[in-house]
């Protein structure tokens, strides 16, 4: 399963992009990878975009491919669209798709999404919190075009999403699921 980690915004109401921020637990950016690879992701994409060559440091040595998404003011959508376009090489089936301004994100989240999706190509499912949509989402191979197509602005892939679906996964005994856009 590939992991991909969007990290590519600029952080406007945290004040810096999201990918260089540290808390008492650490690098966001590091941690973001560590909970994917550490729940299930054998490979794991960073997406960067704003103050992309500060951020870049921070993953060097780490195994990770680093894509830039060169749009990314546009929103989530862009860099979501960069993300997925980097897998085509992928001999994968699905990509684990989670944000870096989840700081409460555990290995286990992610371990449970990939372990209650269909294993296949045509997957999708997606943590829930109390009932409420969230991430990590798990997009099954069939569906990369689809999402290319229809990411745009801050919405990335709800508006492919929302017909189809979708395996919601509970999650609230593990993490909150909110992410953190203010200090």
């Amino acid at each position: 399963m590939e992991g991909l980690l969007l990290a590519a915004g600029a952080g406007r109401r945290m004040g810096i992009p999201k990918a260089l921020v540290t808390d008492d637990a650490g690098s966001w950016l590091l941690r973001g990878v560590a909970t994917l690879r550490d729940g299930g992701c054998s490979r794991v994409t960073v997406v960067l975009g704003a103050e992309a060559d500060r951020a870049r440091p921070l993953v060097d040595g780490l195994d990770v491919a680093l894509v830039v998404a060169d749009d990314w003011a546009e929103g989530m959508g862009a860099s979501l669209r960069a993300g997925l376009r980097s897998l085509g090489g992928s001999t994968d089936d699905g990509v684990v798709v989670s944000l870096v301004d989840l700081p409460d994100l555990v290995p286990e989240v992610v371990a449970r999404v990939i372990d209650a999706a269909d294993a296949g190509p045509a997957a999708l499912a997606r943590a829930s919190y109390d009932g409420e949509v969230g991430h990590p989402v798990l997009l099954g191979r069939d569906h990369w075009a689809g999402v290319i197509e229809s990411a745009v602005g801050d919405q990335g892939a709800r508006a492919y999403l929302a017909p189809r679906d979708v395996t919601l996964v509970e999650c609230a005994d593990l993490a909150s699921g909110r992410d953190v856009d203010s200090r």
